[in-house]
């Protein structure tokens, strides 16, 4: 979805997707990253942001009151994209789960922030203390992890090790007027490590990204869902759209004991991942 100025009417737009993927069929519905608010971290002072203050929320909260109300009229798993979550301890990008029932299962707050032009994440969100999280839901343990975390190996790995057997990426990426993609596509490169992070674990992923202009920022949507060995089932393009796809959750437990990756791991030579080497 793309998003306006109004959190009401963000949230409206939420909704009413989110009842029409259920009607045609959806067992598990996921938003976008901050899908209540334009994209706030494109402006690098924060405190001249008024877009900020307006979109605070807590947990509990109007937001969350909402997507437990949505799961309750629908019987879907709502996964609330994230929302910019006011706490005692800090400001958080912060996602949400609800199972069909509209019961709260619990949250999960951004890992990994970060630190671009037009992505000024670290002036607004301090870094997650939650720790990875898996949901135990109706249809199977879910994860769910926000926008950067998708370039992290350990992330998904930390999450599969856990239990996680399908995981979803709530995302707000896109291209920036006046910043050439040198390093090349950068939607590909986007779909490429989450279809590899699937393939090495043995988990379906599902992306959400946001769509649409706001300033200089173009959205480049693409969301997608691909099996557990990275074949994707489902794609959607630049616009608005629901994208549904059927998804076969034992596939993913055959390739885990079929290629073994877990069996075969060896942590005793994996010390340098925890070690803050380099520059």
């Amino acid at each position: 979805m793309a998003m306006s100025l109004d959190v009401e009417a963000n949230l409206r737009k939420a909704i009413s997707m989110s009842k029409e993927a259920a009607d045609r069929g959806a067992q598990v519905v996921c938003l976008p990253e901050l899908f209540t608010t334009l994209y706030f971290p494109r402006e690098e002072d924060p405190e001249g942001n008024a877009d900020r203050s307006a979109v605070l929320n807590t947990i509990p909260g109007m937001v969350t009151e909402e997507l437990s109300r949505l799961a309750q009229d629908t019987g879907a798993i709502v996964i609330g994209g994230s929302i910019y979550e006011a706490a005692d301890e800090g400001l958080y990008n912060t996602a949400t789960v609800f199972e069909k029932d509209g019961r709260y299962l619990g949250k999960y707050r951004k890992t990994h922030i970060p630190h671009d032009e037009y992505f000024y994440e670290q002036h607004y969100f301090d870094a997650g203390d939650t720790g990875f999280q898996v949901f135990e839901t109706s249809v199977g343990r879910l994860s769910v992890l926000i926008c950067y975390d998708q370039w992290f190996p350990e992330a998904a790995r930390s999450v599969a090790l856990i239990g996680a057997e399908m995981i979803f990426y709530p995302t707000a990426i896109g291209t920036v007027l006046g910043i050439e993609q040198t390093e090349g596509d950068w939607q590909q490169a986007w779909e490429n490590v989450m279809r590899g992070h699937a393939i090495a674990n043995g988990t379906p992923v599902c992306a959400v990204n946001r769509v649409g202009i706001e300033g200089d920022s173009e959205f480049f949507g693409g969301s997608f869902i691909c099996d557990a060995f990275g074949k994707t089932l489902a794609r959607g393009g630049r616009g608005e759209e629901i994208v549904l796809a059927d998804v076969d959750m034992d596939h993913g437990r055959k390739i885990r004991e079929g290629w073994r990756f877990f069996h075969n791991r060896r942590p005793e030579h994996y010390g340098r991942l925890v070690q803050r080497t380099g520059p």
